[in-house]
């Protein structure tokens, strides 16, 4: 499908730039589940993998923080629109929701769009342009793999329902999902799909697994305030003594209250008490981050931290404030789309290619769309095989470009398989082979 902008290059972008004219000058990757269909996907794919590699450099050259993608959503919005579709921006002016295809059935494919306040330190030629900020979680991947679909979808003589694109903002800290939520983003949608890279995974990979596969995300902010006369040690409660009572204290309460297997940890980030020129300090505070990888003992920890801090703290005599903020929930993946993941995944690129994976320590909001359908997450190897394997969010965070195809079609098939599946979430999954069960 020729229609499909070549030149996608960021408003007021110099014109030294060296991703003009990359569609036609790139060399494609090599394409693995070249050949096993559809025939409009195949054709699709070897006609436009380099521009799909070209869009991916180009939103890494120009990364965006959170709340400020108007650059990205803006070159989405774009591409989108020459494919013949109505995009639309989200209100809050960043992120993009798009259905392709039409029909009472619905599915939703997500991509993150923000970047990272991380320096790039990895020698590429479409390395970051913007100082402090770059792609270090690899969303630019995400984004162009969405943007692929979204094209090899449009090229389709028919689609079996509707495929919803959602283009999220401000997945690196807490918001983005439900800005999209608030949009209407999952208005009848039966089930929603996602995949990230994972530079610990072999490329051409899909790492799945049923059940929680990230964990819950909680900020705490406790705040404390002296009693007494300020300038009477002896008449005033001692701020610091507090604040290290709970630094201590909770993380010790925590392990003995909550079951081990949860996996539960309470990290700090920041302890501060003003000084003062001269008397007691009057105020203090700290700040941390709770993560449990259990959905039930999440639900739990609100109480359970405000009971133990209570306690912690009644001795001491200060007054303090509590805040417990439910940043994200667990990514807990539904058994019947994962087996539909599982089985989209099988029928683009190889039973082989399903792999299993483990749930990590890390948070995602995509944990909130799943708290309204099911759905299932994905990891995308990105590993070339060979080297140092790397990891996210770091400087040197290295995605191998043969995962876009792989991305491609792992998202176009997942979408189609979702949407002939009879009856939607509430009916039986689709037939898998022993292999794929194998990974449930």
């Amino acid at each position: 499908m020729n229609s499909v902008a070549s030149e996608v290059l960021p408003p007021s972008a110099d014109t030294d730039v060296p991703l003009g004219s990359a569609a036609e000058d790139m060399v494609p990757v090599a394409d693995t589940g070249a050949g096993r269909g559809p025939r409009w996907l195949d054709d699709w794919l070897d006609a436009n993998l380099t521009r799909v590699m070209s869009w991916r450099r180009t939103l890494h050259a120009y990364p965006e923080l959170m709340r400020e993608e108007f650059r990205t959503t803006e070159t989405v919005v774009g591409i989108l629109r020459s494919l013949g579709l109505e995009p639309r921006v989200l209100p809050i002016g960043t992120g993009v929701i798009c259905d392709v295809g039409s029909g009472p059935r619905c599915v939703a494919l997500r991509a993150d769009i923000d970047a990272l306040a991380v320096t790039e330190n990895t020698g590429l030629s479409f390395s970051s342009r913007v100082p402090g900020v770059s792609h270090a979680c690899g969303h630019d991947v995400h984004t162009a793999i969405l943007l692929g679909a979204a094209a090899a979808l449009a090229s389709a003589p028919e689609l079996p329902g509707r495929v919803r694109l959602l283009f999220q903002p401000a997945e690196e800290e807490p918001g983005g999902a439900h800005d999209v939520i608030a949009a209407g983003g999952l208005d009848g949608v039966e089930r929603i799909f996602g995949l990230h890279c994972d530079p610990k995974i072999e490329v051409g990979r899909i790492g799945t697994k049923v059940g929680p596969v990230t964990s819950a995300c909680d900020l705490l902010e406790l705040r404390v305030a002296a009693s007494g006369a300020g300038g009477r040690d002896e008449l005033s409660s001692d701020v610091v003594h507090a604040l290290g009572v709970v630094a201590t204290g909770l993380p010790a309460m925590l392990a003995r209250r909550v079951d081990a297997r949860a996996g539960t940890v309470l990290a700090w980030g920041l302890m501060d008490a003003p000084e003062t020129p001269c008397g007691t300090l009057r105020e203090g505070v700290l700040r941390g981050t709770l993560r449990t990888g259990d959905p039930l003992v999440n639900a739990q920890l609100t109480d359970l931290v405000e009971e133990i801090v209570g306690w912690l703290l009644r001795p001491t005599g200060v007054r303090f404030e509590l805040e417990h903020v439910r940043a994200v929930p667990v990514v807990d993946n539904d058994l019947d789309s994962t087996v539909v993941l599982q089985t989209a995944v099988a029928a683009a690129l190889g039973p082989q290619a399903v792999v299993p994976t483990t749930q990590s320590c890390g948070g995602e909001d995509f944990g909130w769309y799943l708290e309204h359908v099911p759905g299932s997450y994905a990891r995308l190897g990105t590993w070339s095989g060979e080297g140092p394997q790397g990891d996210l969010h770091q400087a040197t965070l290295h995605v191998d470009e043969r995962a876009l195809p792989i991305g491609v079609r792992t998202m176009v098939h997942t979408a189609l398989t979702a949407l002939t599946a009879s009856g939607g979430p509430e009916a039986e999954p689709p037939a898998c082979s022993a292999a794929v069960q194998r990974v449930v």
